[in-house]
């Protein structure tokens, strides 16, 4: 009976000790495929990693060069700061390294008084942005994640979404968080900011992220990082230990799975015999798998097009599965010989 207990219990609390948080997941950055989850539906305060919308609304609605100024806005903020002084001004591309490397609030305040009318106006590009992205289970009240007044409600899952879709989608944004020092400076003063997501310098992998911090939300970090071409984003919310639950999310996908080239549009074409022009792909596919899914991968080739066709035509798909699971397709073009 003891040794059956032992047998029973060991994996949970190996399980314990690599994921401490209340929520977490880790996902592929390339495919969205969630590769680790631990109640990432769960609705929890999110602290500042809420810091990473107000990064994604003022990059897509904004001109990085425009100079904002501080204005009241700044005289009520506390908490972690970059300290502008009133009617200071600033670029924008500088508040965002303030806003994600400081995590300043007054930085998060005064981006959003300029890039809309008020905060209020702001947060619905907020709330609008994060239900193009998926973020069904996502309510934001301000843009910096401080919650004593208002407060910032996501998921695990929600905020992997949202790490995704910026990483992908915005290279100044990828090229801000993985920034470990930043200086600049004003007609007041100059500035010297440190990363403060210290997975950066502990981890050698790490690309960037996100920390946050408050009493009621707990240590809430959004983190990506990239080894051997699979890149991946890790999200816990309330961890007390959550840099090194981070490097431990990391490490074990990194041993379970590699990404793996399942379609390569450099080797692909079909036999004369069965369709008389060549074909081409415009993209390959790529995605992560464990060894023991390799044999589960199944193709199948569907041709919607035989005849009537231009140059340049798309005249069928390839849809990829695993296990009866469809995870892809692939379009395929034609090149009409001479």
């Amino acid at each position: 009976m003891i040794f059956l207990l032992i047998i029973l219990f060991t994996p949970i609390s190996v399980l314990a000790k690599m994921d401490t948080s209340k929520s977490s997941i880790v996902m592929d950055i390339d495919s969205g495929r969630i590769l680790y989850q631990n109640n990432i539906h769960e609705k929890r305060l999110i602290a500042s990693i809420t810091k990473i919308m107000t990064a994604v609304v003022a990059i897509e609605n904004a001109n990085l060069n425009t100079k904002y100024t501080a204005k009241d806005e700044i005289l009520k903020m506390y908490g972690t700061s970059i300290y502008l002084e009133y009617k200071e001004k600033m670029t924008l591309e500088n508040l965002l390294y303030g806003l994600m490397l400081r995590s300043g609030n007054d930085a998060a305040v005064v981006i959003a008084n300029n890039v809309c009318k008020n905060e209020t106006q702001f947060v619905k590009l907020m709330n609008k942005k994060a239900k193009e992205i998926g973020m069904n289970d996502t309510t934001f009240s301000n843009s910096h994640g401080l919650d004593e007044k208002t407060k910032n409600y996501s998921t695990a899952y929600d905020m992997a979404l949202l790490s995704r879709y910026a990483y992908i989608n915005h290279e100044i944004y990828r090229k801000i968080v993985k920034t470990k020092k930043y200086e600049t400076t004003t007609k007041n003063k100059s500035y010297l900011w440190y990363n403060r997501n210290k997975l950066l310098s502990t981890y050698e992998y790490c690309t960037g992220g996100k920390n946050g911090y408050t009493p009621s939300a707990g240590r809430t970090l959004v983190t990506t990082a990239e080894k051997n071409n699979l890149r991946l984003t890790v999200v816990t919310l309330n961890d007390s230990n959550e840099y090194e639950t981070h490097k431990n999310l990391y490490e074990y996908i990194y041993s379970k799975y590699q990404n793996y080239k399942i379609i390569d549009k450099d080797n692909f074409y079909l036999d004369k015999n069965f369709f008389k022009d060549t074909v081409y792909l415009k993209k390959s596919f790529s995605y992560p798998l464990r060894e023991d899914e390799l044999e589960k991968i199944k193709t199948v080739l569907k041709i919607t097009k035989m005849n009537n066709y231009k140059d340049n035509d798309k005249v069928g798909r390839i849809d990829i599965f695993l296990s009866n699971k469809k995870i892809g397709k692939i379009n395929i073009y034609v090149k009409k010989d001479s």
